[in-house]
């Protein structure tokens, strides 16, 4: 008897949570991070990558364990992108400054963004 007591009132709850959770409305969706980007200058950016990145920071923007960090989980943060690309990092990453300008670093810039992973 108290097994089948158990049994339905696990049931009741069941069906009220399933039920109140079918009534909710679902949340608002996040606003995506290439949201408000021109696909032609993520475009841009791929070409650029492709010629100026992609041998040290990978065809995905992942590498193979090397010094490169994986681009697709750079921080949020355009000023810090822009001085890295211009200034290099660290003595490992060269000085793109002389080799790109704003633009370009602007299109790399919207290229990461839209390959971003949480």
């Amino acid at each position: 008897m108290i097994k089948r007591s158990w049994f339905w009132t696990a049931a009741c709850f069941a069906a009220v949570t399933i039920s109140a959770s079918a009534q909710t409305a679902p949340p608002a969706a996040a606003p995506q991070p290439n949201e408000g980007v021109d696909q032609a200058r993520i475009d841009q950016g791929k070409v650029t990558y492709a010629q100026k990145c992609r041998h040290c920071h990978g065809p995905d923007m992942v590498t193979g364990g090397n010094i490169a960090p994986d681009l697709r989980r750079f921080p949020d943060d355009k000023e810090r992108f822009f001085k890295t690309v211009r200034l290099g990092k660290n003595g490992k990453m060269p000085p793109m400054g002389d080799l790109l300008n704003d633009d370009q670093i602007a299109t790399l810039w919207a290229f990461a963004v839209s390959r971003r992973t949480p």
